[in-house]
């Protein structure tokens, strides 16, 4: 099982302004990747989702690719 990147990185922080870091998280048609794709736990994929969406509705990143 993978460890969440969040909870061992302990200065990451999960914020909708780092795009690079959300577009991780994300495949590319701009769909959230689940979290046993990644391995997060579940307090930082409800974060990481918060944080994906406000991205998405400051133009930030794409809502979708086409």
């Amino acid at each position: 099982m993978k460890q969440c990147y969040f909870c061992s990185e302990k200065n990451a922080v999960i914020d909708y302004k780092d795009a690079y870091l959300l577009r991780r998280f994300m495949n590319s048609l701009g769909k959230i990747y689940p979290p046993k794709k990644h391995g997060t736990c579940a307090k930082h994929q409800r974060e990481l989702a918060q944080a994906i969406k406000r991205a998405r509705i400051m133009a930030l990143i794409p809502f979708t690719t086409r």
